[in-house]
């Protein structure tokens, strides 16, 4: 009974022994917790220690400062350039304008220099002859225009200080020749009324008959039943 005891003992079939540690498992987890903790801080200022040993760190800051910088200086390019940009885009726009309202000032300044040279050359004829008095008619004009039109033009004046005031009417009598044949033509609607004191320009345009050709143009001026003025041109 003893050997089987003792052989049960030493051989495989012996029951098993473990060996266990009084210290409880929460603290093994705190310490294991720690270790690596330390080892972990250990590896971080090393590489830390590294880095500063070779250089890394320094050159990253101060790339990365250069780059700031660079991004800054390309904004306020950019910034500038385009402030340029619109203030050139301004002033060519104000100076089209300009340019725009010039050649229309330009445009009207001839009109009137054109206004003024053919009043300059019909108010040449108000120098009155010498020793004449009363109203008269200066500056009868008259000419084709376009296909079957009649242009014409009348001065009339009295060439005194302090005249009278002209109360009146104006004749125009157009004559010469439709299919060959004498013909004259008044204006339409009969004559004008006529009002002034010292001097007045009448004008108008007439339509003309298909076949009539003007030969002579006559302006007669009436007050009452009194003809005051008489004025014939050739065309």
């Amino acid at each position: 009974m003893r050997f089987r005891l003792l052989r049960r003992r030493l051989t495989i079939s012996a029951p098993r022994m473990a060996v266990r540690s009084a210290m409880p498992w929460p603290f093994r987890w705190v310490i294991m917790a720690i270790v690596l903790g330390f080892c972990g801080a250990v590896a971080l200022w090393a590489f830390e220690f590294g880095k500063n040993i070779a250089g890394l760190d320094t050159s990253g800051k101060e790339e990365l400062v250069q780059l700031r910088a660079e991004v800054v200086r390309l904004r306020e390019e950019r910034d500038k350039a385009q402030s340029i940009a619109n203030t050139s885009g301004s002033l060519l726009t104000a100076e089209r304008a300009a340019q725009e309202k010039m050649a229309a000032q330009v445009r009207v300044l001839e009109a009137d220099n054109r206004a003024l040279r053919d009043d300059l050359g019909f108010f040449e004829k108000l120098i009155p002859s010498t020793g004449q008095d009363g109203v008269s008619i200066r500056g009868l004009y008259a000419e084709v225009v376009g296909e079957r039109q009649l242009k014409w033009q009348v001065l009339v004046l009295q060439p005194v200080k302090n005249a009278p005031e002209f109360k009146g009417q104006i004749e125009l009598t157009l004559a010469g020749l439709e299919n060959g044949k004498p013909w004259t033509m008044a204006l339409p609607g009969g004559p004008q009324a006529l009002q002034f004191r010292q001097y007045r320009r009448i004008e108008g345009i007439v339509d003309l008959p298909p076949q009539a050709v003007v030969k002579n143009v006559s302006a007669r001026l009436v007050e009452g039943t009194a003809t005051r003025a008489v004025q014939s041109i050739k065309l």
